[in-house]
């Protein structure tokens, strides 16, 4: 069921559902809300370089003609010279739990050793966001620790597992 989950580029009608899944409390869900912020900002982001930048891109999570959510990356420059993507996903509340994530995150790893010459992928999540580090785990990544009060939702810190995937790393069949 899973395999014909797909990636594409946000199109101007998906919009709506962008600011949506991004601004609604319920369907962000309580890893990933952030608060009220500016919903008009993904329609500028999207009419300035339709959300695929150089250095940050989203991509909608698709099977058939529905939108199961998105997926994004961002450059991050740990050291001099150095450069690596970190990832993200957002997914619907009725897409979660059967293998959508798992399968949008190894497209997008594919999709980024295929078309960017980085070398390390990486994934950040809540300690207590358990499903999302299966779903990481299952799509590749490898646990690499915690960082201690790494973000700051609902009021308080929170600490998160750093995960990562090399380009010579195997890949899950």
């Amino acid at each position: 069921m899973n395999d014909h989950v797909l990636l594409r580029p946000v199109a101007e009608d998906d919009l709506p559902f962008v600011e949506r899944l991004r601004t609604d409390p319920e369907l962000a869900g309580p890893f990933l809300w952030e608060g009220w912020f500016d919903p008009g900002r993904f329609r500028r982001r999207w009419q300035s370089d339709g959300m695929l930048g150089e250095d940050t891109g989203t991509l909608l999570v698709v099977r058939g003609g529905d939108r199961l959510g998105l997926v994004s990356y961002r450059r991050l420059t740990p050291a001099a010279r150095t450069w690596c993507w970190s990832i993200g996903i957002s997914l619907m509340p009725g897409a979660r739990g059967m293998g959508a994530g798992t399968r949008a995150q190894r497209l997008l790893v594919e999709y980024l050793f295929a078309h960017t010459p980085v070398h390390r992928i990486q994934a950040e999540t809540d300690v207590d966001n358990v499903a999302e580090q299966r779903a990481l785990e299952k799509a590749g990544f490898t646990r690499e620790g915690v960082m201690r009060g790494y973000s700051f939702l609902g009021g308080r810190y929170h600490d998160e597992v750093l995960y990562s995937v090399l380009r010579p790393d195997p890949r899950p069949a």
